[in-house]
């Protein structure tokens, strides 16, 4: 985890449509749609009113939706982050399906820990069962 603390120190974070409405919105623990790019260097978030969901937040912010696949992507509130568990086919390069989503798993862990401490939350992590299938294919379980 270490490697990543330093560059989620100096994360850039990027609120839709601003940083006071994203700010309403945890105070008043709606669900935020947040994303952490998996090089741990850009954060980006807006309450799920202001943007439903993943995709849609990359293209409000001016982001190709094809880069989605770089962001670990989580629905967040006071109880708990939701991580949409898609391990890209090309992470860091791995070949092997199994070696690749160990290691997205465990950098996703780390990096989202940080990046949502950075933004105030100390929740759980837990991927939803519909995103689960990964695991119970290398027979790992799924929550954090």
């Amino acid at each position: 985890m270490i490697r990543f603390l330093d560059k989620i120190s100096k994360v850039k974070i990027k609120y839709y449509p601003n940083k006071k409405k994203v700010s309403l919105a945890a105070k008043n623990d709606d669900p935020l749609v947040v994303l952490i790019s998996c090089d741990a260097s850009k954060l980006l978030m807006s309450g799920i009113d202001d943007s439903f969901e993943h995709v849609i937040l990359l293209r409000k912010l001016n982001i190709s939706d094809s880069e989605i696949d770089k962001y670990f992507r989580l629905i967040v509130n006071k109880s708990g982050a939701d991580w949409t568990f898609v391990c890209p086919t090309d992470y860091k390069n791995i070949k092997n399906r199994e070696k690749r989503i160990e290691q997205f798993y465990k950098d996703g862990v780390d990096i989202i820990k940080t990046g949502l401490k950075k933004i105030g939350y100390d929740v759980p992590i837990d991927i939803p069962k519909r995103f689960r299938r990964h695991f119970e294919e290398i027979g790992s379980g799924g929550s954090k």
